[in-house]
């Protein structure tokens, strides 16, 4: 009783350290993991090692690896063999050793708090643990309960002393494929190894956190310009997250954020870091890029895709084009754009819709023609249509020095996108929780994710090594798209989008109907941007802030509307329609059948673009009536919206004359200054025409 009274009087007086357990120094660590070949995880594991400060050994490097997959039987026991034969090495019985996979883990804190916990453990080894049991059920009523948390052993990581590891080891004798699970497992359900080697299990996720069985249980956590992970169940902070099992995708989008690689107050921490910059080189140093265009489907705007091709801040000499047209009706705008302009390419292959090839076999055959030139660098897969806004799109994508890599792009008010930030259970698109702030712009970096389309950059050495299969789109399930993907997954390649720059969109293809000689004329309710930069004058916009807008008389106001493509396609759709009016007073297709001042013309409605003639008047002729006259409102209710064709001796009684107006929209669709009062030596050679 005295002793006991003296001892905690002791306590209380002496500095708290003496009452504590001294602390371990972190020289004492060392992070020991198996890799025998570099992957993108691995390079990540290396990267949140290195941001924490861990010595890492690597084990295996360049030997094949024996030990299967998380897909296929249980595996691993080269792991333990290869930690085996490096413990012998190690004399110190004092060092620690951190086991750890290393393709489907990142650090989320430093070895200060790992030690600290392990410390806390009281244990000699304390193994990684999950709610499931693997590989063998049959065991789980020999595992030991624990009053609270996972009570299954998992192999993925452990830590502890290197002299009971040694002894935890001993005894494997088994072959490179044979389960370190459940070796491993053995030893733990042994209550007498349990004991001798003193095992513990971190059943509450403070050192160790396994995603398989616990998606559910993992969030993200921001606080202080950090990013951890927290589990809900146990509200622990693990130090490592593995992705274990079918968990890898799970994993990769952990790893956007953990270790403060994303965060709201620094945004992307490493999207500069390992960039292959162009701007030192030489034009002709530049990477080789063959780019793959492919054209399945009608498609609004071919030529304006082709003109933006053209503009592509890349040196053409240092460009190789694949087009794969599949659709009769875009063969004009390839071939136009080839006539023009494919000489300045270093080499262009071609193949139209006569092969009958479809999307699968087009891509293949696209990618092969990179894989089996020695000097592609790389392949840029852009689908027609993909509008691409941003000329420096190909060198931005380039110097990111990714295997796969896309730049974002977006349906225009629309959520939709070139990528998926999840996939649901049986491989199809799922939102992820960052998905809508991405595509939003409020998340800017470089995103790892599942699916990738429509436009992507490929690294060409990926062709030659990992993605030697030629059928690399084919699937008897999945789209062309997904099967691409699903099989750079599989070979455990990651892809990433950037939302880094503003780079363009996506068309709509859904409603395009081919029925017109100019069926972009059709579009501004599908594509409304796009026909819009497509149709209106370039300075429609300086309108609103008057200066486009000139008074050659009283109430009238001249202002420039149409771009010339928007002009000479409307006076070639009405030609190619070709059902003029006589110019007669006698008029069937109005109502009364009797036109006080007759014109040679053609209604909207013939052609059918009334509605879309209607559109056009809201979007860009109501806002400058209503702002040129104050307090009016119009719905653009216009009973009659026709194009007239002039021409010099024609309709003289549309000299000037006065008719029934209230007002009346007219817009000249020929040369700026050219009316139907045209000039002697114009006369009898020139049309003009207005709407």
């Amino acid at each position: 009783m005295r002793l006991l009274c003296f001892l905690l009087f002791a306590c209380v007086f002496s500095p708290l350290t003496r009452c504590e357990e001294k602390r371990i120094p972190e020289e004492k660590l060392l992070v020991v993991t198996v890799a025998t070949k570099e992957t993108d995880g691995f390079r990540r594991f290396l990267r949140s090692a290195k941001h924490f400060n861990y010595t890492v050994k690597v084990l295996g490097r360049g030997e094949t690896w024996k030990g299967g997959d998380y897909m296929g039987p249980p595996g691993g026991g080269q792991k333990v063999r290869l930690l085996k034969e490096a413990l012998e090495e190690m004399k110190k019985k004092d060092k620690i050793i951190l086991f750890i996979d290393s393709y489907d883990v990142v650090f989320a804190s430093g070895p200060k708090e790992l030690l600290k916990k392990f410390q806390q453990a009281r244990h000699k080894v304390v193994f990684s643990s999950e709610s499931l049991i693997w590989p063998d059920r049959h065991l789980e009523d020999k595992h030991p309960h624990v009053r609270e948390g996972n009570r299954f052993l998992g192999s993925g990581g452990f830590i502890g002393y290197v002299p009971n590891i040694k002894e935890m080891v001993a005894d494997w004798t088994g072959e490179d494929s044979d389960s370190d699970q459940l070796f491993f497992t053995k030893t733990y359900i042994d209550s007498a190894k349990r004991k001798s080697i003193n095992i513990t299990l971190d059943s509450k996720c403070r050192l160790f956190q396994n995603l398989h069985g616990a998606l559910d249980e993992v969030v993200l956590k921001f606080e202080d310009g950090r990013v951890r992970a927290r589990n809900l169940l146990y509200d622990t902070l693990p130090v490592m997250i593995h992705g274990n099992g079918p968990t890898k995708l799970q994993i990769n989008y952990l790893g956007n954020y953990i270790p403060n690689t994303w965060t709201f107050e620094t945004g992307c921490t490493v999207c500069h870091e390992d960039l292959r910059p162009l701007t030192a080189l030489k034009e002709s140093e530049y990477p080789l890029v063959v780019i793959g265009i492919f054209i399945q489907q009608p498609t609004p705007f071919v030529t304006v895709f082709f003109e933006r091709l053209l503009k592509l801040q890349y040196p053409k000499n240092r460009l190789k084009l694949f087009i794969s047209n599949q659709e009769t009706h875009h063969e004009r705008q390839v071939s136009s754009f080839l006539q023009d302009h494919g000489k300045l390419y270093q080499d262009v292959k071609s193949i139209g819709p006569e092969k009958e090839l479809d999307g699968t076999e087009s891509r293949n055959l696209g990618f092969d023609m990179c894989r089996k030139d020695k000097d592609c660098d790389y392949f840029f897969s852009v689908d027609v249509e993909v509008v691409l806004k941003n000329e420096d799109t190909l060198k931005v994508l380039v110097e990111q020095n990714l295997p796969v890599v896309a730049p974002m792009i977006t349906r225009a008010g629309r959520l939709w996108s070139n990528f998926w930030g999840a996939l649901s259970a049986d491989g199809y698109y799922s939102r992820s929780e960052d998905y809508v702030d991405i595509v939003q712009g409020r998340r800017v970096g470089v995103w790892n994710v599942p699916y990738v389309s429509s436009v992507y950059l490929v690294e060409a050495g990926l062709l030659r090594t990992e993605l030697t299969d030629f059928n690399l789109f084919n699937s008897h399930i999945l789209d062309p798209d997904m099967a691409f993907c699903h099989n750079i997954r599989s070979k455990g390649i990651f892809m990433y989008v950037t939302n880094m720059h503003t780079f363009g969109r996506i068309l709509s293809t859904e409603n395009y109907k081919m029925g017109h000689l100019h069926n972009d004329l059709w579009q501004i309710f599908e594509n409304p941007v796009d026909w819009q930069e497509r149709y209106i004058h370039e300075n429609y916009t300086l309108i609103m802030k008057n200066q486009m807008v000139e008074t050659p008389c009283p109430d009238v106001y001249w202002f420039p509307i149409f771009s010339d493509v928007a002009c000479d396609h409307l006076v070639e759709e009405m030609e190619h329609f070709g059902k003029w009016s006589g110019g007669g007073n006698t008029d069937t297709r109005i109502q009364g059948g009797y036109e006080n001042v007759p014109t040679i013309d053609i209604h909207m409605n013939q052609i059918n673009f009334e509605k879309e003639w209607h559109k056009f008047l809201l979007e860009f002729i109501a806002p400058i009536t209503e702002k040129m006259f104050p307090g009016y409102y119009t719905k653009c209710a216009t009973p009659l919206n026709f194009v007239v064709r002039y021409k010099p001796d024609e309709q003289p009684l549309l000299e000037p004359h006065h008719d029934a107006s209230t007002f009346t929209i007219n817009i000249a669709l020929n040369s700026k200054g050219i009316d139907y009062q045209v000039n002697e030596e114009e006369r009898g050679a020139n049309r003009s025409y207005r709407t």
